[in-house]
């Protein structure tokens, strides 16, 4: 039996994702043709022509044709289905991505932060900078919402470090047709996260600006804004009841 969380609309302006710099957006999804019946030939061209393309595209047949977006900014949305992580994230395995954002930029920042600075100290690194990019867009889609489950359930899909129940629950959601899944911020406390399903489902998102992270060797403790013009220290990312901070 599928474990099945009511739906919620959700229907955030501005959504926010944090993506790392070096990753440039796709040309190929910015140029491709929108309309679905040249998709294929057009990307199975530049495939076999172009080496650094395919590296680029990823899998592209893990999206079916008519969840594809094309146009500008979106690669943003398509990289995380056709790039996949092979460890998965909270709500996606090695085998379907996922597009994560966060309701604000706050909780964006301390949800990317918190596997930044993991990383970090995986790898024994020393001081080091990550250039980030804050992409910003529309969501507005029905999505199943955790936070209507049983709290015997929701600790276990939203426990902080096992992401197996979370990535079963929502593999068999999407062999039922899902969108996705609205759920709370694991790593700040008040702020609300969206891992939605299919390309289809998001609003194409434009970069608004560059944030740097810091890891000082133990872990990460600042950032900086550069639309703003200065570090922020992680103390002072304020959940939304005014708490201190806490996918």
């Amino acid at each position: 039996m599928v474990l099945t969380p009511p739906l919620n609309r959700v229907n955030w302006p501005t959504a926010t994702r944090l993506i790392a710099s070096k990753y440039p957006p796709i040309d190929l999804y910015e140029r491709v043709s929108s309309d679905r019946d040249v998709w294929d030939a057009l990307i199975e061209a530049e495939m076999l022509t172009n080496p650094r393309v395919r590296n680029q595209l990823g899998n592209i047949r893990l999206v079916p044709i008519e969840e594809r977006v094309s146009g500008p900014g979106a690669s943003y949305v398509m990289a995380p289905f056709t790039h996949l992580n092979p460890k998965g994230g909270r709500f996606s395995d090695a085998t379907h991505g996922a597009y994560y954002a966060a309701q604000d930029l706050p909780t964006a920042v301390a949800e990317t932060s918190y596997h930044f600075a993991r990383f970090a100290a995986d790898s024994a690194d020393g001081p080091r900078y990550e250039e980030m990019r804050v992409i910003v867009g529309r969501i507005d889609a029905e999505l199943h919402d955790v936070e209507q489950l049983a709290v015997a359930d929701r600790r276990r899909l939203l426990d902080p470090i096992d992401y197996t129940p979370g990535q079963a629950f929502a593999l068999a959601l999407r062999d039922t047709g899902s969108t996705g899944v609205h759920y709370s911020s694991v790593r700040r406390a008040g702020g609300k996260c969206v891992a939605v399903f299919r390309p289809s489902a998001v609003g194409i998102p434009v970069q608004t600006r560059h944030l740097k992270y810091h890891w000082d060797g133990t872990a990460m403790r600042r950032y900086f804004d550069y639309e703003r013009d200065t570090w922020i220290d992680m103390e002072k990312l304020e959940n939304p009841s005014g708490g201190s901070a806490g996918s």
